[in-house]
């Protein structure tokens, strides 16, 4: 049904994402699809690295670890952006098409009284991409 799960990760926060995390890869080795871990990342220096260059080895170390963890594919494809918490959902929306995938699992928070003003990054690739999105709170 699905051949390629996109799922968008924080490396800074992904103890925060595990249900998620788990959700796309139970979903890759129930339908044998591989996963492509998305990270957005700053050309400029930060806590995960001082170059995007860094940042893509944390990200391709990290779908590494994941892949042979759950016996799946998975891979790491970076998304660069000039501000990551204003481009975020343009990156992962972007990254659907760059990455061919056909399902979105992310992550995202029980909504507040905030989301009524600005909404969540899952809400908002869940309500303009073109493939299925699975947003996974909690």
């Amino acid at each position: 049904m699905f051949k390629t799960i996109m799922v968008p990760i924080d490396l800074a926060h992904k103890d925060k994402q595990t249900r998620a995390l788990q959700c796309g890869a139970d979903l890759a080795r129930l339908y044998s699809a591989q996963i492509v871990y998305v990270g957005v990342t700053a050309e400029t220096p930060g806590s995960l690295g001082h170059n995007p260059s860094e940042y893509n080895e944390k990200l391709s170390a990290f779908a590494a670890a994941e892949g042979e963890s759950h016996g799946i594919e998975a891979s790491g494809h970076m998304e660069l952006s000039h501000d990551p918490t204003s481009d975020m959902d343009d990156c992962l929306l972007r990254a659907i098409d760059t990455t061919g995938a056909d399902l979105v699992v992310m992550a995202s928070h029980i909504p507040g009284l905030s989301d009524y003003i600005w909404p969540s990054n899952g809400g908002k690739v869940a309500a303009h991409a073109k493939v299925s999105v699975m947003v996974v709170r909690g």
